[in-house]
């Protein structure tokens, strides 16, 4: 054999296995079907690193739960494997993978005290008594409820039910906590909250953890990495802010963030710089990133954080101006919301931050708005 081409293949083998070596857990090519003729996951591939954070997000029916369940034990993959630590866990039962897991509905057992629940799963894994006190004392002091193991679950609002909840999933120190829409039953304040105990757990532990939710704030303010799902497909794959600021197709910016949407035809296409004609009439200046070839119908993604209203300080950057009316205004505190009809679209979005103040602005008054064409996407149609 050729010697460079030897190296080649070694250097090929050696990289393949130092990324395994570094995947705490793998989906490789798993599909799911319930009917055996309708696939609710289509070749879902996901490496997972040791200690990380990552968000399965998607609408409901995407497919992401599913892959949840798989990785837990209570669904089996069609096609496909799913390691965990470079060993196959296909055929292990749920309560032989060491896999923590939290639910929406808490799952907790009513007729024990919070203590109670929390030792549990150390009873089944035969702990010594006094191993079970000193740890489910530590679980309970890590999600602040330290003097609480006595009550039962009836007796805790949402919110503290939810922490233990997160705490009997992690009392038997697991590597690896999967959780399904555990916020989904609390209210917004406490969401919140939760959100930021949760983050503030896994930096604390370093626990591997795989979260879903159709939630995108709760998405992006948790996550190390988001798989964004849509109709069993992983659409994209990265981090928040790449999520946000440089989504690969129109669904993802739509689903991540708000987003303004015009539509149009691309009529030249050079380098990093497209024009695009819209079905108003228009030309739109845009960064082509999923447009096609010139005639491609397509999809312009917008940001409404990156319009701002000519006359304002910011319109050196607009190589894109146009006509708008104004139709709504909203005082947000921190932002001003404006709704205006740009373009054909009136459902045009401004937000506008209070740093020095909000501009005048009232219903049916005219205004120029502009933004530059590095953030403006040209997406898929």
């Amino acid at each position: 054999m050729n010697v460079s081409l030897q190296r080649e293949k070694q250097d090929d083998a050696g990289e393949a296995t130092a990324v395994a070596d570094a995947c705490f857990a793998r989906f490789i090519d798993v599909q799911k079907s319930y009917d055996g003729v309708e696939l609710v996951v289509k070749g879902f591939n996901l490496d997972v690193r040791r200690g990380e954070f990552v968000t399965l997000l998607g609408p409901s029916g995407s497919g992401k739960t599913t892959c949840l369940m798989m990785m837990a034990g209570f669904e089996t993959p069609t096609h496909g494997q799913i390691l965990l630590q470079g060993e196959p866990i296909d055929d292990l039962p749920p309560h032989k993978r060491g896999i923590g897991m939290v639910f929406q509905n808490y799952a907790l057992f009513p007729h024990m005290s919070v203590a109670e629940n929390l030792a549990f799963p150390l009873q089944v894994r035969h702990l010594p008594k006094e191993e079970i006190k000193r740890q489910v004392a530590r679980a309970l002091a890590m999600v602040r409820l330290d003097d609480f193991g006595d009550r039962r679950p009836a007796q805790l609002s949402g919110g503290q039910q939810q922490r233990v909840a997160l705490a009997r999933a992690l009392v038997f120190e697991p590597e690896l906590v999967l959780m399904d829409e555990p916020l989904g039953a609390l209210d917004k304040n406490l969401r919140e909250e939760m959100q930021y105990e949760i983050k503030r757990i896994h930096a604390e532990l370093g626990v591997t953890m795989i979260y879903v939710t159709h939630d995108q704030t709760e998405a992006l303010t948790m996550s190390d990495r988001i798989a964004v799902f849509n109709d069993g497909v992983v659409q994209q794959l990265a981090s928040p802010e790449t999520l946000y600021e440089a989504p690969e197709n129109a669904f993802v910016a739509n689903f991540i963030g708000e987003n303004n949407r015009l539509h149009g035809e691309v009529i030249e296409s050079i380098g990093d710089r497209c024009e695009v004609r819209l079905d108003s009439g228009e030309t739109v200046a845009a960064r082509p990133v999923a447009a096609g070839g010139i005639g491609a119908r397509t999809t312009l993604s917008l940001r409404p954080e990156r319009v701002g209203i000519v006359g304002e300080g910011d319109e050196a950057a607009f190589d894109n101006r146009f006509q708008a009316e104004v139709r709504e205004v909203i005082y947000l505190g921190d932002h001003l919301r404006t709704r205006l009809e740009v373009c054909g679209n009136d459902e045009f979005i401004i937000k506008t931050p209070n740093a020095k103040g909000f501009p005048s602005l009232r219903p049916g008054q005219t205004v120029e708005v502009g933004w530059s064409s590095r953030d403006c996407r040209a997406l898929d149609a």
